[in-house]
């Protein structure tokens, strides 16, 4: 079973972290984690009501990535979608899909809400393996901080866990997505294109959420292509062909 953490990246108003801790409150989810939040005082222990336990709870950062250490998933939130698959960056899934990818998930999931006035900035974006959009009149497509996390907490908590138990963790995803750069600089691959590339094999990986059995397969395939790559580049031009003990030399072509 997935341990959820909300995480509000500085949020401006007090209000608004007392009324997501009375959401998280209600959907059964205890930690809170404030990125350089405001003052809190009686503003949000009054909007809070009975979530004042997981408000008082709450853990500060002063960076987004302190915020988010450990965590197996970090699940960005964000009211600009596209369909356009060249713009990944922002391309999300709905509330109810990314419910239903977690709920067989084992680890720990970090869901970012951003800024009241514009939401995550796009380094914090590609630090994200998935994001969620709430769909909404494309008039006024931006949800009040607390409202988005009713939502997205909602469908998480009417979505019963499975049993299959993905149960990769953080080490393991970014094992693999370095393997993927590796690949990437034994192919050399085009420096201009390389750093979208990642982001876009690292949302692959998230829309997925790959069991632990499936991070191994093909973390090792990865790393097979790269070491093959690397072998016949330091091979003077001579590749190994054939099968385990029966090497046969040949010659490249330019």
């Amino acid at each position: 079973m997935s341990e959820f953490s909300v995480v509000l990246v500085e949020p401006k108003y007090e209000g608004n972290i007392g009324a997501v801790a009375r959401a998280m409150k209600n959907f059964g989810v205890r930690r809170l984690v404030l990125v350089n939040p405001p003052p809190i005082g009686d503003e949000a222990r009054k909007r809070a009501m009975h979530g004042l336990d997981v408000l008082e709870s709450a853990v500060d950062f002063e960076t987004l990535e302190a915020a988010i250490e450990g965590a197996d998933l970090v699940v960005g939130t964000s009211g600009i979608d596209t369909r356009n698959e060249k713009k990944f960056l922002r391309m999300a899934v709905s509330p109810k899909d990314f419910a239903e990818k977690v709920s067989d998930m084992d680890g720990k999931v970090s869901i970012l809400f951003g800024r009241e006035d514009y939401g995550l900035l796009n380094p914090e974006l590609m630090k994200c393996d998935l994001l969620v959009t709430i769909p909404t009149d494309p008039k006024y497509p931006i949800l009040n901080v607390a409202q988005a996390a009713v939502i997205v907490l909602y469908e998480l908590y009417r979505k019963p866990a499975g049993s299959v138990g993905r149960e990769a963790s953080a080490l393991e995803k970014e094992k693999l997505h370095e393997a993927f750069a590796d690949l990437l600089a034994a192919t050399n691959y085009p420096p201009h294109k390389t750093e979208r590339t990642k982001i876009m094999f690292r949302r692959m990986v998230g829309r997925a959420v790959p069991t632990k059995w499936e991070f191994h397969a093909t973390m090792g395939v990865l790393a097979r292509a790269t070491k093959r790559i690397k072998r016949l580049e330091s091979g003077d031009g001579y590749a190994t062909q054939g099968k385990p003990g029966r090497i046969r030399s040949k010659r490249l072509r330019p």
